[in-house]
């Protein structure tokens, strides 16, 4: 028998008789008597339980409450401490994920569950403390227009946004309807089907100026037709025309990329001596250059010859940096 069966036992046996002993209890529970001590302080401390020892009848009994005492109520949903701890971890991810967007809104949750979490060793304060999150390329975006394009991302309104291009360094004011949300590599994107050039773009929403809720409908684009756009290619930088990148792994660099995910239609084979090969979908190649230099001398950019020339360049360009 669990906690949770325990303390409705507990409530069950003071309701049906007017005085339980505290054997009577223990007999009932078939547990140690400094459990069932425990049980009792953590219903009366935690949960708020009326529980009162009589003497003169030798038993505990549910006194009348006191107008002014918090109700007592066992909920009906429970969880055991594991499950608590999961929750709690989750929700602790969430918020490292993207801080504040949850805790208002949860905060009452989360108390309830420190309240039923009962043993020192599975504090909650010690998530915290025991998970560390680290976050390599996070940037930081106002909370403020997260949460509306959250929310109206569920009513399926359009919003009207200015968006700011990193590439050409300019502000531009857009109608968009919003399909969904992703985080991806520590930063949320927008995926939105522009008014403006008539077709699905996706927004980096710390790159989001500013927004408002627009009257009319959010165009609805299919799921199909948005993965066929925004995630046949490689990365954030995705469209719909596709070409496949070839890349050969040394063996040493092959003991960490071997065990990493580049593309969910990525095919891997290991050659005779030991090489790495992969290949990628990709359509604009600026992120896959980006890991493709991340891994410098092991690896090799085998096909095709556009790509191979672009990493050529690169390099050549950072190496004249140090000359």
């Amino acid at each position: 028998m669990d906690r949770t069966e325990r303390f409705y036992k507990i409530e069950q046996l003071l309701h049906e008789r007017r005085f339980a002993s505290f054997e009577q209890i223990q007999d009932a529970l078939g547990v140690s008597r400094a459990t069932v001590k425990r049980d009792l302080q953590y219903l009366r401390d935690r949960l708020h339980a009326p529980i009162a020892y009589d003497r003169f009848n030798n038993g505990y009994h549910f006194e009348a409450p006191d107008q002014h005492a918090p109700r007592f109520e066992l909920p009906g949903l429970w969880f055991n401490s594991s499950e608590i701890l999961a929750l709690l971890t989750m929700q602790n991810l969430l918020e490292e994920v993207q801080p504040g967007l949850l805790g208002p809104h949860i905060a009452p949750l989360q108390t309830r569950l420190r309240s039923l979490l009962g043993s020192q060793e599975d504090a909650p304060e010690d998530i915290t403390r025991r998970i560390r999150i680290l976050h390599a390329a996070k940037r930081q975006s106002d909370l403020k227009w997260f949460e509306l394009i959250a929310s109206t991302l569920l009513k399926r309104r359009r919003l009207l946004i200015r968006h700011w291009s990193r590439a050409r360094d300019e502000e531009t004011e857009r109608e968009v309807s919003p399909q969904r949300l992703v985080h991806y590599r520590d930063n949320w994107y927008l995926d939105a089907w522009c008014h403006m050039r008539d077709e699905v773009r996706s927004f980096a929403v710390d790159a989001i100026r500013h927004a408002a809720l627009l009257d009319q409908r959010a165009k609805e684009v299919a799921k199909r037709d948005l993965d066929a756009t925004l995630g046949a290619g490689y990365g954030i930088f995705s469209g719909a025309a596709v070409q496949w990148a070839r890349l050969r792994f040394t063996p040493e660099s092959a003991r960490w990329v071997a065990a990493e995910q580049w593309h969910p239609q990525q095919k891997a084979t290991t050659d005779t001596d030991g090489g790495y090969l992969l290949e990628l979908p990709y359509s604009n190649p600026t992120e896959l250059i980006m890991d493709i230099l991340r891994h410098g001398s092991g690896v090799e950019v085998l096909a095709p010859k556009a790509l191979r020339d672009a990493v050529r360049r690169e390099l050549s360009t950072a190496l004249a940096a140090y000359a």
